[in-house]
């Protein structure tokens, strides 16, 4: 095997990367910036399989050489043309990149990208964060000049402000990180940076952020709340998610022909978002979210009766009965928004504990677990994507579940007359 002419030795010729060299890019004179106006490329051989690998320059932080390659085919000419092809391309996306801002970048590239990728509620999330956090502090910088302590310097002023503004909990800096790290780590899949600083970046480490224990309410407190609803328009909601753990979306998504009067069940398949405040119908949050859910016969009577109370108002100001469960004064979806509002009013005038609406959710898995309902069937009912989740989530109940264990076993080997008979098969 030889290379440029020259020989191989022998017990090198299995493992050597046979390697052609030229240059992609201007004349051979140096400019100021000659490290984003020349690209280098070659072909090189592992086995039997040819790569085109380009050499993107020193690390500036570990000094080592940063190369990326790149399969091209079974022949030296097929990865030299395709060598060719990447250096040239990576030299176009260095020109375009020189005064490229972080801003532009997230707003131009990397945003709607992920538009198209996420869930719409996910996707507003990752946008009211970048333009409220993250634009006003990185969105001039140079996305090649941006640096480490820059990165960390954001993150340190959310945590612990200087201006007056309202901190931001550690879990909402580590989220910040993840959407920073995401948009640096396509750039330099793109080739518009050589690295992602914010990899570097010192950050909250998720283990550390204490995990936040769910709200839930006892059954006396969820008593008091029922009955001051009892006689408020959307009391029927209330109850609904109360006794079966929806999550907001789901229970504002629900329509009449989601129901199965006989078996006395409701199918969740659809949701209502806010994004915005302008409401859209989405298809549930999961996979695991569109379920079966069986309902108690109280809740399905309550139900009952409120489909045709609703149907017989319309009719009789001769309008077209509401498909939707819970419709607006319109015959339009309830807005998830003004569902909350309701739902905090009733709270604050009933005199049971200050909760969110997302609470009667917690509250109706803490109480089916600490009543011995399998968790299995709990998850279920939550559409949870796996019991595991159901059991971290609300694992701040079980030590009081593992005491009553302990003394159920108990009364199973205590000695006594009546287990003495058993155990002796009289």
């Amino acid at each position: 095997m030889t290379v440029a002419g020259a020989a191989v030795p022998r017990h090198r010729q299995g493992g050597f990367f046979y390697r052609f060299f030229y240059r992609v890019g201007r004349s051979p004179a140096r400019s100021d910036s000659e490290e984003e106006s020349i690209m280098q490329g070659y072909a090189a051989r592992k086995g039997n399989r040819w790569y085109a690998v380009i050499y993107h320059g020193l690390d500036p932080v570990t000094g080592r050489e940063q190369r990326s390659w790149h399969a091209a085919g079974d022949t030296k000419e097929q990865a030299q043309e395709r060598a060719r092809q990447l250096a040239a391309e990576a030299i176009e996306a260095g020109d375009a990149g020189k005064s490229l801002t972080c801003g532009a970048y997230l707003t131009e590239r990397w945003l709607p990208m992920k538009k198209v990728a996420l869930r719409p509620t996910t996707f507003d999330g990752y946008r009211r964060k970048v333009h409220l956090h993250i634009m006003p502090t990185l969105g001039r910088v140079k996305i090649r000049q941006l640096k480490i302590q820059q990165i960390e310097s954001l993150y340190e002023s959310k945590l612990r402000p200087t201006d007056g503004s309202r901190p931001l909990s550690a879990k909402s800096v580590l989220e910040l990180h993840v959407i920073i790290c995401g948009v640096l780590a396509d750039a330099h899949r793109k080739g518009v940076v050589t690295r992602n600083v914010a990899a570097l970046a010192a950050a909250p480490k998720l283990r550390a952020i204490p995990p936040v224990e769910p709200r839930a309410w006892t059954e006396d407190q969820l008593k008091v709340f029922l009955h001051a609803a009892a006689g408020h328009r959307l009391y029927p909601a209330f109850r609904l998610a109360a006794t079966t753990g929806m999550r907001r979306s789901e229970l504002l998504g629900l329509k009449w022909a989601d129901v199965d009067w006989k078996r006395g069940t409701v199918s969740i398949g659809r949701g209502l978002v806010a994004i915005g405040y302008e409401v859209q119908e989405t298809r549930g949050k999961t996979r695991s979210s569109r379920r079966l859910v069986e309902l108690d016969p109280t809740t399905v009577e309550l139900l009952r009766t409120w489909h045709d109370w609703q149907h017989a108002c319309r009719r009789t100001i001769d309008i077209e009965p509401s498909p939707w469960m819970f419709p607006a004064d319109d015959g339009g979806p309830t807005h998830p928004q003004a569902f909350s509002q309701a739902f905090e009013r009733l709270v604050a005038r009933c005199g049971a504990p200050s909760a969110r609406l997302h609470d009667l959710r917690h509250t109706h898995a803490t109480l089916l677990i600490k009543h011995g309902v399998p968790v299995k069937v709990v998850s279920e009912r939550l559409g949870h994507a796996k019991p595991a989740f159901t059991i971290d989530t609300y694992q701040s109940i079980m030590p009081g579940m593992q005491a009553d264990a302990a003394r159920a076993f108990e009364t199973l080997i205590q000695p006594g007359p009546a287990r003495s008979k058993t155990s002796t098969g009289k």
